[in-house]
């Protein structure tokens, strides 16, 4: 069974999508992503997508869901990487992708999430402060 690897990074797990996403996928990242959550009590996940050059409908609702349930979970999502076209996609379909924040690249990305995670949680390790 084909799998997305979901790395782990301190506090922060980061998904690279290396591969053209189907609808199957897109389903066992989800499930995936939510069970690393719970397992390492990440407080950060991090999504590159530059390697997409399409995004239908279905993995927009998808990566829309994860941020949801990430936040369920205590956990902030952040997408990087998005291809111009992808954006446009996304806008054409009116997916908004509530509870997703974008940044350009990975670097970006993961000085957002240790942002707001020290800002919610009091530090970048996830520990709030004594």
């Amino acid at each position: 069974m084909e799998r997305i690897p979901i790395l782990r990074m301190g506090q922060v797990l980061l998904v690279t999508i290396q591969v053209d996403m189907h609808d199957h996928l897109a389903i066992t990242l989800q499930d995936d992503l939510t069970s690393r959550i719970v397992e390492t009590g990440a407080r950060g996940v991090l999504i590159d997508i530059s390697s997409l050059e399409v995004v239908d409908s279905f993995i927009g609702r998808i990566l829309g869901n994860i941020a949801t349930m990430s936040r369920v979970l205590d956990a902030r999502t952040v997408v990087v990487g998005m291809q111009p076209a992808v954006a446009i996609t996304l806008v054409e379909l009116g997916l908004s992708l509530p509870g997703v924040r974008t940044a350009l690249n990975v670097e970006k990305g993961m000085a957002l999430l240790k942002a707001s995670i020290a800002e919610e949680f009091g530090d970048v390790d996830g520990r709030a402060e004594e």
